[in-house]
This record gives C-alpha cells, structure tokens and sequence, in this order.
C-alpha cells in the first residue's frame, strides 16, 4: 500500500505564496509521474501542474508563470511552489503519484488533500 501525506495549505492574502509538500510512503518501486490537481465546490477536478521521471513539467495556462511544480526522488516528494496566488486559485489541492507496477503499467495514488484560501 502506497500512503500520500500533503502539507503547506492555509490561508493567504492576494499577491502571497504557499509552498505544497507531498509525501509518499509504502511500497513503492519507481514513480513515475507526479503531480498537483485542484477542485472547487460544484467543478470537476482539474490539473494544475505535473512532472515526469524525467523532470518535465506541464502547467495548466491559468497557473503558468507563477507555480512552480518539483520532485525529490530521494523522499519520494513533490512540491508545488504557489507565488502572486489569486482568489481563483482558491481549491482543495490534492496531489497525485503514479507508481509503476510493471511493463507499461502505472497505479495513481491521490493525498488527502489540502485546502489552500486566497482572500482578496
């Protein structure tokens, strides 16, 4: 079993930063891709940044210039660095892993998710 625990949300004015931790623990063999989505009441989850094994990042438009999305392998860790954060970026922030379970294979783990405010 594969346990994800995510830290950093809160409560933070217009213009501020957060930093987002994501911690798997368990069983795991090799990640491949990690990643943060977001969810508003009423709206589906949607992607705000991922990056592959190979360090390759993707953002969604709305985020691009001011998160910043990274891993460390070595604690099995990804981040999600959040500057000039807007009333709009305010979500539940749940991260995502996917561990490699053979050949071609993947399992998509989720955190429990974290709550980040933005007042304007």
């Amino acid at each position: 079993q594969v346990q994800l625990v995510e830290s950093g949300g809160g409560l933070v004015q217009a213009g501020g930063t957060l930093r987002l931790s994501c911690t798997a623990s368990g069983r795991i063999s090799r990640i491949n891709a990690m990643g943060w989505l977001r969810q508003t009441p009423g709206k589906q989850r949607e992607l705000v940044a991922s990056i592959n094994s190979g360090g390759s990042t993707n953002y969604a438009d709305s985020v691009k210039g001011r998160f910043t999305v990274s891993r460390d392998n070595a604690k099995s860790t990804v981040y999600l660095q959040m500057n000039s954060l807007k009333f709009e970026d305010t979500a539940v922030y749940y991260c995502q892993i996917n561990v490699d379970s053979g050949p071609g294979f993947g399992i998509n783990y989720w955190g429990q998710g974290t709550q980040v405010t933005v007042s304007s």
